[in-house]
């Protein structure tokens, strides 16, 4: 396949743009580079079957050629970014999807789109199943992140049932891994930033809120099962298995080999309207794809406190042992 990443140079997306052409596809990488990274991605320069493209999707796509799949990760995706760029996430939700539609529709391509658990709002069903139609703010400080992926859904269904769009949607619950941010907000890189400078790590309320972390490798498979099969509606990928902020918190202590303490604060009004319990409903990926995740939260977590150390020049006790 000749696939079209749109976010390629991003964390996920990165990812996935070295899965394609592990298993024999051609990937043009489009990304306006706003929170992707040229480093994500430096190890594919001058790989024949990679191009990159530094472009924002919001206008116009350039002609990159004929293109079997267009895959949509085109979007800011951090805490940090809801307050900082709200106009542009509202926009890449909107414009930019409708960009790519227009793109798939004239190579006749599937399109997929990355979307998110956090269409399911703070949830009152819990796992959340891909039926629940969630409990979302629409006017709160998340709200330009939630409410321009659930239109970017309705979007592409829109299409879907007017012009005929091979339509794939992925639901992506917390994800972590090598090449994220270190200071993009999210709780993971959070909590490794600040063990490995021996700060306190910092846990908002009680700390008793709970997500379900998947490694990007995990992620990534899932979504290449998404988009080579056959399911049009929405399919959740992420891991089942939850976990208290605290906890995570305390995982990561130990791989780091950190003394820093842990203590609560209020929280910051980026995070408000943060759900309180966030799980997935996988049934429907396991059933229809036979997709489960592998990759424990420690066997994860210890690659990408590895990577985020690296990036920062630190080298923590518990990787110099």
């Amino acid at each position: 396949m000749r696939v079209l990443v749109a976010g390629g140079a991003g964390f996920i997306g990165s990812h996935l743009a070295d899965a394609l052409l592990a298993r024999g596809d051609e990937v043009v990488a489009v990304d306006s580079l706003v929170t992707g990274r040229h480093d994500n991605i430096a190890h594919l320069h001058g790989h024949r079957r990679f191009r990159f493209v530094e472009h924002d999707v919001c206008s116009a796509l350039p002609d990159v050629g004929a293109v079997d799949a267009v895959m949509n990760l085109a979007s800011p995706a951090s805490p940090v970014d809801f307050l900082r760029i709200p106009l542009e996430i509202l926009a890449v939700g909107a414009d930019g999807s409708r960009n790519l539609i227009e793109y798939a529709l004239r190579c006749n391509a599937r399109y997929f789109l990355a979307s998110t658990s956090e269409v399911y709002g703070d949830p009152l069903v819990h796992p959340q199943p891909e039926t629940y139609w969630g409990n979302v703010d629409s006017i709160g400080p998340r709200s330009c992140y939630d409410e321009s992926k659930r239109y970017a859904e309705a979007l592409a269904m829109a299409y879907q049932r007017t012009a005929d769009l091979q339509v794939r949607i992925v639901r992506i619950f917390n994800t972590y891994g090598e090449r994220m941010r270190p200071d993009d907000g999210r709780v993971v890189t959070n909590f490794i930033v600040q063990a490995l400078r021996g700060e306190p790590i910092t846990l908002y309320g009680t700390g008793e809120q709970t997500r379900s972390f998947c490694y990007v490798s995990d992620q990534v498979r899932g979504q290449i099962s998404i988009l080579d099969g056959d399911v049009s509606s929405p399919v959740n990928i992420g891991n089942p298995d939850e976990f208290t902020m605290r906890e995570l918190a305390e995982a990561v202590v130990v791989l780091t080999g950190s003394r820093s303490e842990i203590v609560t604060v209020a929280l910051p009004a980026e995070r408000e309207g943060d759900p309180n319990r966030r799980c997935p409903d996988i049934s429907l990926a396991a059933r229809a794809y036979g997709w489960i995740p592998e990759v424990t939260l420690h066997e994860g977590l210890a690659p990408t406190i590895a990577a985020i150390a690296d990036e920062l020049g630190i080298r923590p006790p518990a990787l110099t042992r």
